[in-house]
Formats: C-alpha cells, structure tokens, sequence
C-alpha cells in the first residue's frame, strides 16, 4: 500500500522515490530532461500563438484600410449621382458642387474626369494622362486602385471609378476618384504598446510606404534587401513569391538574443501588404523565467533529493501564481483599452456620457468627504441641430457637432470636455481652468455672437460653480443647464439662426 501511494504521488505532482541513489539519478535526469522538454514543448506553443496573434493583428489592420476604400468607393458613387441631379452647365457650378461632396462625404481631393481624360477639381482643371496611369486604359470598367507618388517620396492611394451615363456641360464625363494620403492611413493604424509591436505597408517588391520603422533590423529599408543576409536563400525566395502573388506569411529570425516573428497579409485590391512585427513577447518573458526555475530547482533536487517534492512543489506554486498575477494583470490592461473606447464619444472624440456618470461619482464623493473646494460646471447646449437633420441630412448634423464640439475643446482647453447628449455638451472646470472660467466663457460668448451673424455655429452656454449647500455635482449642473436655457432663449433674441447654410 505504501508503494501505491508513493507511485500515486508521483505521477500528481513530479516526485521521486526517496532512499535510493538509483532513484535519485533516475528523478534528477528525468526532471532536468522534462525541463527541457517541457520548455522546448511551452516555447513552440508560445510562437505558435504569437503567430496567429500576428496574423489576427495584420488581418485587423488589413481589413481596415479595405474598409477605407470600399467607403471612399461608396462617397464616390453618392457624390456622382449627386451631381448628376444638379443641372451643371459651367465649370463654376462644377467646381462648386465638387466642394460640397467634399465637405458633406468627406471625400478629400474629390476629381472628375471627362471624355478628353481633362481633370476637373474644386479649384482647377488640368490635362490628366500624363498624371494618373489609370487613364491609360482604354475603356474603365471596374473600380481601379493604384498608388502613386506625389512629391517626391511621398505617396498616395488613387481610388478611381467609372461613371457610365455621367454628363455634365453638354459632354460625357467617364470617371472620378480621390486620392488617400498614404501617412493618414498610418495614423489610423498606430499601435499603442510602448513600442513593442510594429508595423509597415509595402509594395510587392518590398518597397517601404508607410515610412514606418517595422522593427530595428529591417527599420524603413526595402523589406527583401533588409532579410536578404538573415534569412536562408530557399525561405527568402518563398517570401518574395508571396509578396508577388499577393499571399500571406509568417518569419522567424533571430535579433540579437532573441527571435522575432513578423506576420504579413495582402490588402485586397492595392497590391500592397501589411506586415506585423513583435519585438519582445511578454508569454516568452515569462515561460524563460518558469524555465530557468525549474533549472534551479533540478540542480537543488541533485543535492537535496529527499526534499524535492517540496521544494519542486513550492516553486510550482509561486509560479502559478506569478503566471496566474501577470495574466490578470495583462486583462487589466485589455479591460483599460475596452473602458476608454466605452468611455468615448465615437463622433467627436470627446468623453462621452458613460465617462461623465463615472466623473460624477468620483466628484459626489470629493464633495461628501470635504476634499474638493473648487469646482465650476459649463453646460454648453447647439443651436438649430434638428433643423439641420431634418433640412439637410444627419451628415450635416454631424458636422455640425463637431464643429460646435471643436469651438468648446478649443476655449476649454484646461476643462474636462463631455458630450453627454445629441446636442449637449459638459465641461467640468478645476485647478487653472477654474481660475480662468469667466474670462474664458466672455470670450467664448463674444465669439459666438459673432458666429450669429457669420452664420455659424451658435452654442448656447451657461454655468455655475460649486456652493457651500451643493451636496452633489448634479447640483451644479442643474443651476449651468438652466442658465444655458436662459442664453438659449437670448440668443434667439439676437438672431441666432436655427440652421447652418
């Protein structure tokens, strides 16, 4: 029975048989093999998952900039039938309508084309065959993209699209298309990681067009010439047909001490690819440290083998917990990312009203315990914003929110700015942005005088500050949201218009 049970405890948790030098050796090299295998088998599975946590990255941003296109082809189709309904019969009304499908789709560098491939833009007119390789098709009947370069080295994506049927002053327009700053769409990929993870846009033949630096070995160089001498020929040949054939691909090499693995994917359409790189894995961190423990705890086992079942237990443990502290921590992490996309306004980029209800019970809480002395609340309301959805589209709404959200960012600049409804917006006010409160909101409301006469974004503002019965922050507010009703009221008197032309 005492057999059984030593066998029993051997198999659970790693033990070896005590009193026997043959059974010593026999645990210390199973144990020294088992760590090493264990740590071959961990590190296999780490690169595993790191590459198919890579490809998913890649994958994201890929898909990303197709959904950029296929929006910008979708603005596009809006805008032709746009102006096609408009009667156009100079290049006055032409250009004149080009900048509003600009401002109202957000399509930058918005052009037409017409039968004699004569480019026709908001500002100008010029002969475009030598300019835009497109046009050298002869007949467009698909959607074409292509990257060009502008500038010198700077690059842009040309979107272009056929417009069967279009005419415009008495002649046949064939095509539009915009043109997509290369460095913008790197903004809407950045990482924010210190640093750990890069990445990069490339042609087919490696060429660099982010201008990104995808890690400290291939940096902004051409991506073939820069693998070229760390790659063995047969795998950098493999690479560079899916480069060419538009495939995806992992690689593994080593930097330094240590690995590196990229992950690149094809952006649909562009002939471009979108490579991932991850400097330094956090889960390869941690299993070198399970990895040299156990080690440590093998060479401890050959000198004290009637204690290793105890000793290897004890590490076991402290290492589980480590794993399980860091794990949680790293959740942490995801769950900070998740609250500040919840905590934000997706259309303006302020914080939102879920942030404003979380600031109000930190505030609550200041003012019961007696911490918070000074405190000022601006309630900040837009002139005319159902009229505008209703006369000339949510679109123009919009805008007209974030025009009125960039006026109070742009006076508030020492507050803390909420949109906290369609058209409304909060600014809690402390430290020096308190100190400066009145003065800000006399220029604030100077300005918006002005704007009714300008025929601009009018928003109606009122305030108030913490006082010695205010028990909540509500309290505050409800005194700045009446006010703001009162100002309401009184710039209507002014001549406030309800809607922006």
């Amino acid at each position: 029975m005492k057999q059984k049970k030593q066998i029993s405890n051997k198999t659970i948790v790693w033990t070896a048989v005590l009193g026997s030098l043959t059974v010593i050796l026999m645990v210390t090299a199973n144990t020294l093999w088992s760590s090493r295998k264990t740590n071959e088998a961990t590190n296999e599975a780490v690169s595993a998952v790191s590459s198919f946590y890579l490809e998913a990255m890649a994958d994201r941003r890929a898909k990303t900039i197709t959904n950029l296109i296929n929006s910008n082809f979708e603005q596009m189709e809006k805008a032709v039938d746009f102006i096609a309904d408009e009667g156009i019969v100079s290049q006055d009304d032409l250009r004149h309508n080009i900048g509003m499908v600009k401002s109202l789709l957000n399509l930058n560098r918005f052009a037409l084309i017409d039968e004699n491939d004569i480019v026709y833009t908001q500002y100008t007119t010029y002969t475009g065959r030598s300019r835009h390789s497109f046009l050298s098709d002869v007949e467009m009947k698909d959607r074409i993209i292509t990257t060009v370069s502008v500038y010198g080295s700077s690059k842009q994506l040309c979107l272009a699209v056929p417009t069967p049927g279009l005419t415009l002053m008495g002649k046949p327009f064939k095509a539009c298309f915009v043109q997509l700053y290369i460095e913008d769409i790197v903004d809407l990929l950045a990482f924010d990681d210190q640093g750990r993870t890069h990445f990069a846009l490339y042609a087919k033949n490696g060429g660099n067009l982010s201008g990104t630096d995808l890690g400290s070995i291939i940096a902004k160089h051409n991506f073939f010439d820069a693998i070229r001498s760390i790659l063995p020929e047969e795998v950098w040949n493999y690479n560079y047909a899916n480069f060419r054939d538009e495939k995806e691909g992992t690689i593994t090499f080593a930097s330094g001490e240590s690995e590196e693995t990229l992950c690149y994917v094809p952006i649909e359409g562009t002939g471009w690819e979108m490579a991932v790189l991850i400097c330094e894995s956090v889960i390869q961190d941690q299993i070198r440290d399970i990895s040299e423990s156990n080690l440590e705890n093998s060479r401890n086992q050959i000198i004290f083998a009637s204690a290793a079942l105890l000793i290897l237990a004890v590490i076991l443990l402290l290492q589980l917990r480590r794993f399980s502290k860091e794990r949680i921590e790293e959740e942490k992490e995801t769950s900070r990312s998740f609250k500040h996309m919840a905590n934000t306004d997706s259309l303006t980029g302020v914080r939102n009203k879920h942030a404003y209800s979380e600031t109000e019970a930190v505030i609550n809480s200041q003012i019961e315990s007696g911490e918070l002395q000074n405190l000022g609340v601006v309630v900040g309301d837009i002139n005319g914003l159902k009229y505008v959805n209703d006369t000339f589209g949510h679109a123009q709404g919009d805008r007209l929110i974030k025009d009125a959200c960039t006026l109070i960012c742009e006076y508030f600049k020492q507050g803390a700015v909420f949109r906290i409804g369609g058209d409304e917006f909060a600014v809690i006010l402390q430290g020096k942005g308190y100190e400066s409160m009145m003065e800000i909101i006399e220029e604030l409301n100077r300005k918006v005088e002005e704007n009714i006469r300008e025929n601009s974004v009018v928003v109606s503002i009122g305030y108030s500050v913490l006082g010695e019965d205010d028990h909540t922050l509500q309290d505050v507010f409800v005194r700045a949201d009446q006010m703001m009703y009162e100002r309401k009221n009184e710039l209507k008197t002014m001549g406030a218009r309800t809607g922006r032309m």
